[in-house]
């Protein structure tokens, strides 16, 4: 099976394209070639993504079995896919997001025919508009169109919701006795799910074609309260987590970038029926629990000391929420 990745070098789709390569894929990456030595068995395709130009000079005449968009974040990424892919693949894959499932939700457990609908983030609103589009085409001209909706995934980051993305700030100050910040009272349910248990229900799904025209979420099946993710972070640094609960109203009123993150999606309690992708892949299961995945994201950052990066602006941000809080 020959498979294109537009992107293919992120966070989660690393584990994809290692497991691809695994299983005898002949997989192409289609990015800017910054990261060849993480997946060094694929042919690199090198263009800007942005320029859909050097993407068809790129690609040249090479056809595709499937074809997966990890860069696509807004309508017009999606007619430039259409256009581009519509005679060169049997299924187009977008990655969406499970943020974009109705917020306030109206259950506590989410499956796939839960609604699209998150009035907080434009990222989500986003990520719906490209799903519609999706469809739309999938409905009128019969373009393989597969939808998957990963949600808090992690391997070299901490799935937190307040502490920083992508960077060691939130272990350095558990590492160093600093309060952290957990929203609301620590209580509402979340799942977190490792990258490289998501890639194994997502490769199965390429060529599938029971999965043309559906969506899918894949997830662990693990509940764990917010409390217990930070919880779990700190006991893994052999460390005691100096938790300040502090409302999500709260935080979004001091630091308006949070709404999206916050009231969009990490303030609601949310679990997720994986009763679709089980059906379609009998053999997935999320067999990587928290407690051993943080243990993965913390030998990754130890490694090697360039990777545990401090962001100033990150720990200002969080003294000055845990500030204001006092000082009401």
């Amino acid at each position: 099976m020959k498979v294109l990745f537009i992107g293919g070098t992120g966070m989660i789709s690393t584990s994809v394209s290692r497991l691809a390569v695994a299983e005898g894929i002949e997989l192409y990456l289609l990015n800017r070639g910054n990261n060849k030595q993480d997946v060094p068995e694929a042919t690199h395709l090198a263009a800007d993504i942005e320029n859909p130009d050097a993407i068809k000079h790129a690609l040249g005449d090479l056809n595709f079995d499937v074809v997966v968009d990890w860069l696509a974040f807004e309508p017009q990424d999606i007619e430039h896919a259409i256009n581009l892919f519509k005679n060169r693949t049997k299924q187009f894959i977008f990655i969406s997001s499970a943020s974009c499932y109705q917020k306030p939700v109206n259950h506590y457990k989410i499956n796939e025919s839960t609604p699209l609908a998150n009035p907080y983030w434009d990222y989500s609103q986003n990520k719906i508009a490209c799903e519609n589009r999706l469809m739309q085409a999938y409905r009128d001209e019969g373009f393989p169109a597969t939808i998957v909706r990963p949600s808090l995934t992690y391997s070299k980051n901490f799935p937190i919701a307040i502490g920083g993305w992508g960077c060691y700030t939130l272990a350095d100050r558990i590492l160093n006795d600093k309060p952290i910040i957990v929203h609301g009272d620590g209580t509402s349910l979340w799942v977190v799910t490792h990258a490289d248990d998501f890639a194994k229900g997502f490769v199965p799904l390429m060529g599938n074609p029971q999965a043309i025209g559906e969506a899918f979420h894949i997830t662990s099946d693990e509940v764990l309260t917010w409390d217990q993710i930070y919880q779990t972070i700190a006991e893994a640094l052999g460390k005691k987590a100096n938790i300040i609960h502090i409302p999500s109203d709260f935080i979004v009123n001091i630091k308006p970038e949070y709404e999206g993150t916050l009231l969009g999606d990490k303030s609601w309690s949310v679990v997720f029926d994986n009763s679709k992708i089980k059906r379609i892949v009998p053999e997935f299961n999320a067999v990587i629990p928290f407690h051993k995945g943080i243990q993965l994201t913390l030998a990754w950052f130890n490694e090697d000391k360039n990777r545990r990066f401090v962001n100033a602006t990150v720990n200002a941000s969080m003294d000055g929420i845990i500030s204001a809080y006092k000082n009401t």
